[in-house]
């Protein structure tokens, strides 16, 4: 159902008024959003979305700019080619969305038409650095062209203010075209038309997904407030002529959609007050439903109005935490604000504009990808928004029940690419043992065994590949022998721990819920892991042997030992060489020496198996030190935290504040790899929140706040935990737990369960300059399968 901007801003109003009267926000002064500012991580790749958006909204209107554009506006480009109302945020790969691109003239030269430029690259024009303005549900930027476009949304419309702030080269008759085209350039087929009477564009395109398989329809509307219609028409390549009001295109193999663009346009007399307006809805559905959509969510163009709503609803998101900062710099407080709101960005809520099934179920989209998304944004969720976090697990097993097996990513409506293991597994396992609610459990796990144990036909896309191999030989072999099904025959290494992880959870979930001999078949094959790991395998590094063995190396059908130097696709060795599509690797986007860390579920046995707690310790450090990790992909979040498991965990905390603030700061180049849907972000505000979240299970790794003080309460519960720093430093010199009390009670473990946010309570960390005995006994450790 669509709400007005003043339906919507009523509502949460009360829930503001509501939240503030349960006294947690201590600082009335306060505005959280003062310390966001999306334009970190909009350079350098990181490929964040800077424009406006609602939490999980589906309309996302931003500049366009030329260049590297996964997220349409890049602040390391030059110029801006269109205005385009759906993006997605973080991705790696290719573009994604960024349909029917709108663009102003403030004129054509010499009032001809065919003298103003249609064509995306022609079109382009320079944007004035420094120009761009952005917060959350709000983004303005200045063209040489003599227009600032600002724009804010609604959950299924955008709304563009364009102000003309120099046209006297030109004569002032605005022209506002619309592109069929989207930031990959994938349209096949595609239709505009233009209303001559009051100057409305519509129209619809077929368009391919970024990373998947498939396509999507997608349908627009625009109407315009503030100057009357001079004339109409369409256009194609550079030329356009009036009177015609529909153009369509389609895919007959001599033309690209980057080499044949076309659309609509309107053009108007001169505002009066030189300010224009359009507003822009879009469906999956149909051109009706995306006027529909804008008429009853904008009815009255209220661009204050609607800043203003979007506004509150990323205050009532938000304030469900609070932070004493305790005098640490405004920078780091923007650092974890900004995390927390690119956490929100994505999934995406598309509930009612799924044209694939009717169901009554939610719909969210933009899952880029769980791979990336599972090792830190939905535990944030769990934390910050479990009802939304329980909307999205519902929505995955809704996939499962109309598509068939859960999907690993998904986007625009496609089946998205699976990375390694079936990792919707692991989300729906931990949602489980922290009590999610609203959950249809028996086919949630209907759905994760199914992946364990049906193969599907194409397994790039859904499900797990090998599944023969993985149970008779107990691992995924190199060039394995699999009739059975499609998919890359590569990532052996990766996909055979990813794969024993996945087991693990769902052996988790079995015996919770009562099925006793599916959980003792998942727990021994979450020990799988072992039958790639080669115990005298060593690695040399600049031809010096590094001094440490054991390593996970290919293995073949026959039971055979292959060979992946395990410095090979790390930042010191081919680092790029292990990306999905890539020939000759078994390990995905990282190298056997940072997967050789990857057993969560039994960090003890790997610990024994690699020396023992002070090898191993030494180990890590050495990942973390010699330049073989790189902290800009996801899977090296949790190898920060892992010294927990040796009995170090102030030397977590160490690392911890190594990487915020030199990898993750207020620049827009501040995060280190693109932010993939907020993990960027989730990882920091995790990192500084105090409890890292271990994936998939019910365990927190205790380490200081980096405020005095967090406060975190339960929207669903009401109750408050609070995570306090005693001797607080904000220079940071005193980092390391001396004790710690959990409600007044010794606490000595160096981890926590789910029930403190759920049941509320204080945690008090006494701390000091210097390592102490704190969590560092055997029975102090987080738990392991095998312990």
């Amino acid at each position: 159902m669509s709400l007005s901007v003043k339906v919507l801003g009523a509502i949460v109003a009360a829930l503001l008024a509501s939240s503030v009267a349960t006294g947690l926000d201590t600082n009335s002064s306060f505005d959280v959003l003062d310390y966001i500012d999306p334009l970190i991580g909009t350079a350098n790749g990181g490929h964040s979305f800077a424009g406006a958006t609602l939490p999980f909204g589906m309309a996302k209107a931003v500049a366009d700019t030329l260049g590297e554009n996964q997220a349409g506006f890049a602040y390391d480009t030059t110029y801006v080619s269109g205005l385009s109302h759906m993006h997605d945020s973080g991705t790696g790969g290719s573009p994604s969305l960024g349909n029917f691109p709108i663009f102003v003239h403030p004129g054509c030269p010499d009032d001809a038409l065919d003298r103003c430029t249609w064509q995306q690259s022609d079109r382009a024009t320079a944007w004035t650095q420094g120009s761009p303005k952005a917060r959350p549900g709000y983004f303005g930027i200045a063209l040489q062209n003599g227009v600032r476009a600002e724009m804010t949304v609604t959950n299924h419309s955008a709304l563009y203010r364009f102000t003309f702030t120099n046209a006297t080269t030109q004569t002032f008759s605005p022209v506002v075209l619309v592109d069929l085209m989207d930031l990959p350039q994938s349209r096949t087929n595609g239709t505009a038309s233009v209303d001559p009477s009051t100057g409305r564009l519509t129209g619809n395109g077929t368009f391919n997904p970024s990373f998947g398989i498939g396509s999507y329809d997608l349908h627009f509307c625009v109407d315009f407030k503030g100057a009357s219609v001079r004339d109409t028409g369409v256009w194609s390549n550079n030329r356009a002529g009036q009177g015609q009001t529909t153009i369509s295109l389609t895919s007959d193999g001599s033309n690209t959609a980057a080499t044949l663009s076309a659309g609509s346009f309107t053009r108007f007399s001169a505002p009066t007050n030189q300010t224009l307006m359009a507003r822009v809805g879009v469906s999956f559905i149909s051109v009706e439903q995306a006027c529909s959509n804008a008429e009853k969510e904008q009815p009255d163009f209220d661009f204050p109005g609607t800043v203003s709503a979007a506004e509150a609803a990323w205050r009532d998101k938000l304030n469900v935490f609070h932070v004493e900062a305790g005098n640490v710099s405004s920078d780091l407080q923007k650092v974890f604000w900004s995390g927390m709101y690119r956490a929100m960005i994505s999934p995406q809520d598309y509930t009612g504009e799924n044209p694939l099934w009717q169901s009554d179920e939610p719909y969210y989209d933009s899952y880029y990808c769980i791979w990336d998304s599972f090792r830190g944004v939905h535990q944030l969720l769990t934390l910050a928004d479990p009802l939304s976090q329980s909307r999205m697990m519902r929505s995955l097993v809704d996939v499962y029940r109309h598509e068939g097996y859960l999907p690993d990513c998904r986007m625009s409506l496609c089946k998205g690419y699976t990375q390694g293991g079936s990792n919707a597994d692991v989300l729906l396992s931990e949602a489980l043992l922290k009590n999610v609610s609203d959950i249809d459990w028996a086919t949630a796990y209907e759905a994760v065994v199914k992946d364990a144990e049906i193969e599907p036909a194409n397994w790039n896309v859904e499900g797990r590949g090998g599944l023969t191999s993985w149970k008779t030989l107990n691992y995924i072999p190199t060039d394995d022998f699999d009739p059975y099904g499609v998919g890359l025959h590569t990532r052996s290494i990766s996909r055979t721990v990813e794969y024993a992880y996945n087991d693990f959870c769902i052996a988790q979930m079995a015996q919770r819920l009562g099925h006793q001999s599916d959980y003792e078949k998942y727990i021994q094959r979450a020990t799988n892991w072992q039958n790639m790991f080669k115990d005298d395998q060593k690695s040399y590094l600049g031809g010096v042997d590094t001094n440490f063995t054991g390593f996970p190396q290919p293995r073949y059908p026959n039971g055979t030992w292959g060979y992946q130097d395990p410095i090979f696709c790390s930042p010191l060795l081919n680092f790029t060489s292990c990306y999905l599509n890539a020939d000759g690797h078994e390990t995905y986007e990282g190298s056997a020496w940072l997967y050789s860390f990857f057993v969560p579920q039994d960090m003890a046995a790997l610990v024994t198996r690699l020396g023992g707690p002070q090898t191993f310790t030494s180990r890590l450090s050495y990942l973390h030190d010699s330049g073989l990790l790189y902290v800009g992909d996801e899977q090296a979040f949790l190898t920060v935290f892992q010294f927990h498991y040796s009995g170090r965990p102030a030397l977590s905390t160490e690392r911890a504040h190594y990487y915020i603030p030199s990898q993750f700061n207020t620049s827009v180049s501040g995060i280190p790899g693109n932010d993939d849907g907020g993990a960027m972000g989730a990882f920091a505000v995790l990192s500084m929140m105090g409890l890292f979240p271990v994936h998939g299970q019910d365990v927190y790794l205790i380490n200081p706040p980096f405020f005095e003080e967090v406060i975190i309460q339960n929207k669903e519960t009401g109750k408050v935990a609070t995570i306090r720093n005693l001797n607080f430093d904000p220079t940071y010199k005193s980092i390391y737990i001396q004790s710690a009390t959990r409600d007044g009670q010794a606490w000595t473990k160096n981890w926590i369960t789910h029930d403190f946010f759920t049941q509320g309570g204080v945690l008090e960390l006494e701390l000091g300059p210097t390592e102490s005995s704190w969590g560092t006994h055997d029975e102090d450790l987080p738990p392991s399968m095998s312990t």
